[in-house]
């Protein structure tokens, strides 16, 4: 599928700060054509009608009502994450948008590591650690 058929995604930036990390980035690639906001606002006119879809990465880029606004052919908003307690889900819904996001991605990780924190501090696993460095 060439890169023109490929619907349109909505992302704040790829790497840096807030962006979205570049190996995800490349997998993104496979299925869409990535528009990152500032091309967006660079060329509005003519991304607008390429965008099917946004993906959320981090809380951003910020939904709200005058991006909706801009974006006639949006279908989905993809969450990537457990929440979606910073969308308005009413507002988004006013324009026929569905939102998707991850609840399960991060339990099975999360358990491990609260399991992990719990033994090493009930086996003060980190003081000994700490303790016994060589040269202090």
């Amino acid at each position: 599928m060439a890169e023109e058929e490929l619907p349109g995604v909505l992302i704040l930036d790829i790497g840096g700060t807030h962006g979205v990390l570049e190996n995800l980035a490349a997998l993104l690639k496979k299925h869409f054509c990535l528009i990152t906001m500032k091309e967006f606002l660079e060329n509005k006119k003519d991304m607008s009608k390429k965008i099917q879809s946004v993906f959320v990465f981090e809380c951003r880029p910020t939904i709200d009502r005058e991006l909706l606004e801009s974006l006639p052919n949006l279908k989905v908003i993809g969450n990537s994450g457990v929440g979606v307690d910073h969308l308005d889900l009413k507002m988004i819904s006013t324009f026929g948008v569905k939102v998707t996001n991850t609840p399960h991605a991060v339990a099975d990780p999360t358990a491990d590591i609260g399991m992990a924190l719990m033994l090493a501090s009930a086996r003060r696993l980190v003081e000994g650690k700490v303790l016994n460095l060589p040269g202090s």
